[in-house]
C-alpha cells in the first residue's frame, strides 16, 4: 500500500477520457468540465486561515551585486503586490535558511500564481524557496517544497515537531 492516496479519488466512476488530439496533433483533447475549486481555494492540508504559501527569496549576503539586487527586488515586489505580507530583507542566515533572504506570503491560488509567474522572469541571480503552510512545517520545506533557481540545504533539525 502506497503511502500516497491516488490523486484520482473521487473519480473512480467517471467516464473514461478521450484520447484523440486537439487540432495541433500533440495535445489531448479535454472535454468542458466545471472548473476546479483550487483556482479560488487552496486544496487540502494547506491551511490558508494565516496564509497559504511562503515565497523565501534567497541570496548570497557576501556576493555585493546580489546583495544589491536582492534590496531593489525586496523594493519592487513591495511596489508591485503591496496586497501581500513581505517581511523585511534578512542580511544573514535565520532560522532553517542557510543564507540571507527575505519572506513573502500569499494568501489565494491567484496571489500565489501571480507571484511565481513574476518571480520566475525577475528573480535575477536570487533563489526562492517556495513551501504550503500545512500545519507540519518540517514536511512542508521538506516534501512539499519547490525551488527556483539553485536549492539551498535547510537545517531542518528545528522544524520537526516532538
Amino acid at each position: 500500500m502506497s503511502e500516497w492516496k491516488s490523486p484520482l479519488e473521487g473519480y473512480e466512476n467517471a467516464e473514461p477520457l478521450p484520447t484523440h488530439f486537439n487540432p495541433d496533433g500533440k495535445s489531448l483533447f479535454n472535454p468542458p468540465g466545471p472548473r476546479s475549486s483550487s483556482y479560488d481555494e487552496f486544496p487540502e492540508p494547506i491551511e490558508s486561515s494565516n496564509n497559504g504559501f511562503d515565497f523565501h527569496i534567497y541570496y548570497m549576503q557576501s556576493v555585493p551585486a546580489e546583495a544589491q539586487y536582492a534590496k531593489e527586488l525586496h523594493e519592487r515586489v513591495r511596489r508591485e503586490f503591496p496586497e501581500l505580507r513581505i517581511y523585511r530583507l534578512w542580511d544573514k542566515p535565520v532560522g532553517p535558511h542557510p543564507v540571507a533572504m527575505f519572506e513573502v506570503n500569499t494568501f489565494n491560488p491567484h496571489q500565489t500564481g501571480a507571484l511565481f509567474s513574476w518571480l520566475s522572469v525577475n528573480r535575477g541571480p536570487c533563489s526562492v524557496l517556495i513551501h504550503p503552510n500545512t500545519n507540519d512545517a518540517f514536511k512542508d520545506h521538506t516534501e512539499l517544497m519547490t525551488w527556483m533557481g539553485k536549492a539551498y540545504p535547510l537545517y531542518t533539525g528545528m522544524l520537526k515537531q516532538h
